[in-house]
């Protein structure tokens, strides 16, 4: 009898690694059971070393600006579930490799092979459940289901190993001729495959938001925020300049807020279940509620919020309105003890960072729990996020479950793997547009082209923008301010007077305290990226 070769026994497992991997997603949306892809990139992540970590976000996002792919976070989150689901089909080849080499040296022991490889498959799955934890459903459920997917498993490519063989060789006696057996085999796994993969995107719908409140026009004048960090009035945003048509919204809409985080998918919490839980150094500890929060006095405020890793002119930055309750006031409810001087925050995702006193005090330091006017999205942390002004987005976990009053400083997440421990944003400017569509003449001939974009230095404000175009002399354009907040970027405007021909143009900008940011080029890791943006354009 005809065996199957080495190279069609990994394709026959990497084929049937499908359907397992689409009935592992409808069991995931319909009861919370685990999804193995996922689940094992999410803890390959978080045991890695950090070098390792930062050298694979650097490759990602160098792929995602060459080719270009769309918005960096979206792309990224993409390109780690691929990587995932790819990881699990490559097990799948190397477990029909396995078999259809025992079934080669000894067809007997195939049955063996194939179940033995399940078995561990299985175990393998148990294991990184256990590590990563993030499966909603019970232990016997999730044992039963696994081992029910990888004994099925272990049993179709048992029967596709020693069928494979002499189909394909057109063996008299065989059971499936090559093309009763591809025929059979591509309608069998299309038909689970698709089926379960569609049922799982059906039962998908309605978890983007925590209550699935939909988000209400955001006001962005002193009537929509409030606190020592509150918008100017609208008639004074009202009357400031125009931006130029192509510079980004002051408002990042939600859709294009960017996320980053530790997991290939948003953290899905069910509030009825949640609870923030207050402990260490305190006097009284709590078990707050979502609504318990909400009940308490709140404060809004329109922020900028950037990721440490964004690179000079990439789109990890956004801008929107939060509301929350200071973190202060919570503190001050559980009372803390003298011995207190830190907070670690902890996520249900394992996150984990440590906030100071000096932010704890900071009365625009909120706990978030609506972003827009709405309830945060799922991406974005629901229930609850924290906010501290002038620091990277490394340091403000997502998803919050407990806060730990401690005496002592604890290395946050990013910080053990290499990252700022203080993570203080550095002075950025961009240019968003050079509009040559906008383009506008004098009196006496001249023409000028509108240039337009963003500087932002976290809660320190921005004093002056200056722009150069080619090998020119700097000069100081207008702010569109007020800015909306203290806490958002600036958007800028220059009249350039127009110059046919390729000129390129960069921007720099100086803090609210008159310091120029960092020209020298440094990459993100471990401070955050630095270096003047240059935007290129033929007029």
């Amino acid at each position: 009898m005809k065996r199957t070769s080495l190279w069609l026994g990994a394709i026959l497992g990497a084929l049937t690694s499908l359907p397992v991997l689409a009935l592992m997603y409808l069991g995931e949306r319909l009861a919370g059971l685990p999804f193995l892809p996922f689940d094992l990139f999410d803890w390959i992540a978080r045991v890695l070393p950090g070098e390792v970590i930062t050298f694979g976000i650097d490759l990602i996002v160098s792929v995602i600006t060459i080719l270009p792919l769309g918005d960096t976070s979206t792309a990224a989150k993409i390109s780690e579930q691929i990587m995932a689901i790819s990881m699990v089909i490559a097990m799948g080849a190397v477990f029909g490799l396995v078999v259809a080499y025992v079934a080669r040296r000894n067809a007997e022991q195939t049955r063996t092979a194939g179940y033995i490889g399940a078995t561990v498959l299985w175990l393998f799955a148990l294991f990184i459940d256990n590590q990563v934890g993030f499966s909603a459903a019970g232990f016997v459920p999730k044992l039963v289901w696994l081992a029910f997917l990888f004994v099925a498993w272990g049993w179709v490519l048992i029967l596709a190993v020693n069928e494979a063989g002499p189909a394909f060789a057109n063996e008299e006696g065989a059971r499936f001729s090559r093309r009763d057996f591809l025929t059979t085999g591509s309608i069998s796994l299309a038909a689970v495959t698709l089926g379960a993969w569609g049922l799982g995107r059906f039962l998908r719908g309605g978890t983007a938001t925590g209550p699935g409140v939909a988000a209400a026009p955001v006001q962005i004048g002193s009537g929509g925020t409030s606190g020592p960090a509150a918008s100017p009035p609208e008639e004074v945003l009202a009357a400031r300049p125009a931006p130029v048509k192509g510079t980004r919204s002051e408002i990042t809409p939600d859709g294009e807020f960017y996320r980053i985080d530790i997991n290939t998918r948003a953290l899905e919490i069910n509030e009825a279940d949640w609870k923030l839980e207050v402990m260490g150094l305190v006097d009284e500890p709590l078990n707050l509620t979502l609504e318990e929060i909400r009940a308490m006095p709140s404060q809004t405020q329109v922020l900028t919020m950037q990721c440490i890793s964004n690179r000079i002119g990439s789109d990890l930055t956004g801008t929107a309105r939060w509301t929350g309750v200071r973190f202060k006031q919570v503190m001050d409810m559980a009372g803390l003890q003298s011995d207190a001087q830190y907070f670690v925050i902890r996520s249900g995702d394992d996150f984990f960072e440590t906030v100071s006193m000096e932010d704890m005090l900071d009365e625009r330091t909120l706990l978030v729990y609506d972003m827009n006017g709405a309830p945060l999205e799922t991406k974005h942390g629901f229930p609850l996020r924290i906010y501290i002004p002038n620091r990277y987005g490394m340091k403000q976990p997502k998803w919050i479950e407990s806060i730990e009053a401690v005496d002592s400083w604890v290395e946050g997440y990013w910080v053990v793997r290499g990252w700022s421990k203080e993570a203080r944003p550095r002075t950025v400017s961009v240019v968003d547009t050079v509009a040559v569509d906008m383009m506008t003449g004098g009196e006496d001939g001249s023409k000028t082209v509108e240039v337009g974009g963003m500087a932002w230095a976290g809660a320190r404000g921005i004093s002056k923008v200056e722009v150069q175009v080619d090998d020119g002399a700097w000069t100081e354009v207008d702010l569109i301010s007020p800015a909306l907040s203290p806490l958002t970027w600036v958007l800028w405007r220059y009249d350039w007077p127009f110059e046919e021909g390729r000129h390129v143009f960069k921007v720099r900008a100086y803090d609210g305290a008159g310091e120029i940011q960092v020209v020298e080029e440094n990459p993100p890791r471990p401070d955050g990226a630095t270096g003047i943006h240059s935007m290129s354009v033929n007029v």
